[in-house]
């Protein structure tokens, strides 16, 4: 079977530790690569979980988002972006 080249770039601990994992599982990082793409493959996709988690910044930028549904009377509305980005010119 012929074979190709992939170049792939990682930070190098990354890389280290990856080699010395799949060193311990008696691998090389080749073979590693190999069984992944293969899995992918198999699978139809990436053959484990990949989710997205907001980080606190975000989760609390959605919790704020949710209050302000639940109250919007507490909350300043705008008529248009204009008078919104016009009191915060002025603001600043």
């Amino acid at each position: 079977m012929a074979t190709t080249n992939i170049n792939v770039r990682v930070d190098t601990e990354l890389k280290q530790s990856a080699e010395l994992l799949f060193n311990d599982l008696g691998l090389n990082m080749s073979t590693a690569i190999t069984m992944f793409l293969k899995s992918a493959v198999s699978h139809n996709g990436i053959p484990f979980e990949v989710k997205r988690v907001p980080n606190a910044e975000t989760r609390a930028a959605l919790a704020e988002y949710e209050e302000m549904k639940k109250n919007p009377g507490s909350y300043k509305r705008y008529a248009s972006f204009d008078e919104m980005a016009k009191e915060v010119l002025e603001d600043a």
